[in-house]
């Protein structure tokens, strides 16, 4: 990685707490935040924050508040609307409205912020919508469940349960990069970095539909659906009707990708993401 692309460490002001984020590119570059899915970090678009930098773009990956090295929330506030209220404070300090990039949970924070009238350039949703598959979630949300409180032994046990959660993936032979993924306790477990009281009772269940389309139907900036093909989250039916309530929004169908779509196909990712914002951005 060129030193001039190197990601550095930022800190923001969160609504109440203090979130952590990659940052790289010129800082006078269209700023792009990327907003990952739930029970990931900021480490999850691979090679997309260098790229984007290669390109002139300023990003930023972020953190969202219990997740990676950002602050867990006082009494377990995890809603939606709570976690836009972040991204609010983060797009006060810079210096445009940005493109936002919202992966699963990311883009319905994203879209909770869209309809809060948060400021924007452009956005682009990977693998979510207002309609999504029930089936799908409830999948989700079990594996954060089953691996969350118990934890793994070492890295071999956290990359086969991996495994058997992603099956079109191949299991990486060297393990160690799910060490971003992950902390050792002092009972000698390494455990998911992120606060298991995001496992709340409404974990799995489906999102407030009627709100999330009415942010959707208010967009009135570029927009970007990315699918993956092989996802069980996002269907055609929630696509056509996402496209029918914003249709002036682009999609991509990503083949062989499930609904992790920037770590299935990342060059295919990059890809039509700076497509996109190259014509848009």
């Amino acid at each position: 990685m060129s030193a001039a692309y190197e990601p550095t460490l930022r800190r923001f002001e969160g609504a109440g707490v203090v979130l952590v984020a990659d940052e790289a590119g010129p800082k006078g570059g269209p700023p792009v935040l990327l907003l990952h899915g739930g029970g990931q970090t900021r480490q999850a678009w691979g090679g997309a924050v260098t790229e984007g930098a290669r390109r002139g773009y300023h990003m930023i990956t972020l953190d969202l508040r219990g997740h990676g090295d950002s602050d867990w929330a006082p009494e377990g506030d995890y809603r939606l609307r709570t976690c836009a209220a972040d991204i609010a404070r983060i797009v006060q300090e810079l210096p445009h409205p940005p493109t936002i990039v919202g992966a699963s949970m990311g883009g319905m924070v994203a879209l909770e912020y869209v309809g809060a009238g948060g400021p924007l350039k452009s956005l682009v949703l990977v693998d979510i919508a207002p309609r999504v598959e029930e089936k799908g979630t409830s999948r989700v949300a079990g594996f954060m469940r089953d691996s969350a409180p118990r934890g793994f032994a070492d890295l071999d046990e956290a990359a086969d349960t991996v495994a058997a959660y992603l099956p079109n993936r191949k299991r990486p032979r060297n393990t160690s990069g799910l060490m971003k993924n992950l902390r050792l306790r002092e009972d000698g477990r390494l455990y998911w970095h992120w606060d298991p009281m995001i496992l709340g009772p409404d974990m799995g269940a489906k999102p407030d539909e009627q709100s999330l389309r009415a942010a959707a139907m208010s967009l009135n900036v570029p927009a970007l659906l990315v699918r993956g093909r092989e996802s069980d989250v996002l269907s055609m039916a929630g696509v056509k009707d996402f496209l029918e309530i914003c249709p002036h929004a682009e999609f991509v169908d990503i083949q062989d990708a499930d609904h992790m779509v920037a770590g299935d196909k990342n060059d295919i990712f990059n890809g039509a993401v700076f497509d996109f914002l190259a014509r848009h951005a």
